[in-house]
C-alpha cells in the first residue's frame, strides 16, 4: 500500500489527506453525498516522489464525500467586572461538515485557455459630406 498523503488549504485551515479518513472541515452549505472539491493542493507526496507548491500546486486537486454536518460542543463565554455589578453570559456552537475520503485520486485539473479576442478594427468611416 502507497504512503500516499497531501496538505490541502481549505477556508482558511490546512488539512492532511489521507486514503480512508474523514476530515472535520469548516461549515459548508453543500447537501450530504455531495462532492467537495480541494483545489489549493501545497503538498502532495505519492510515496515515489513528492511536489510542493508555490504557494499551491496548479495542476492537482482532491475531492471529497460530506458524510455530515454536525455542531462542537458549546462554549460559554462570561464576561465579569469586579465591583460594577457587570455580567454578560454567552455561548456559542461552531457548525462542522464531515468529509470522506475513501481513495485519495489525484483530479488533473486542467484550466482552458481564454479564447482570443478579435482586434478592433480602427479605420475611420469615408465621409461623403464633399460639397
Amino acid at each position: 500500500m502507497k504512503n500516499m498523503y497531501a496538505l490541502v488549504e481549505h477556508s482558511g485551515k490546512q488539512l492532511l489527506l489521507k486514503e480512508g479518513i474523514t476530515v472535520k472541515i469548516p461549515f459548508t452549505d453543500e447537501k450530504v453525498g455531495a462532492k467537495v472539491n480541494f483545489s489549493n493542493v501545497m503538498l502532495f507526496n505519492d510515496g515515489k516522489t513528492e511536489k510542493i507548491g508555490t504557494p499551491y500546486i496548479k495542476s492537482l486537486s482532491f475531492s471529497g464525500k460530506i458524510l455530515s454536518h454536525g455542531k462542537e460542543k458549546k462554549i460559554i463565554v462570561f464576561k465579569k467586572k469586579r465591583r460594577k455589578g457587570y455580567q454578560k453570559k454567552n455561548g456559542h456552537q461552531q457548525k462542522f461538515t464531515m468529509v470522506e475520503f475513501a481513495k485519495l485520486s489525484a483530479n488533473k485539473s486542467i484550466k482552458k485557455a481564454a479564447p482570443a479576442k478579435k482586434k478592433a478594427s480602427t479605420k475611420k468611416p469615408k465621409s461623403k459630406d464633399k460639397e
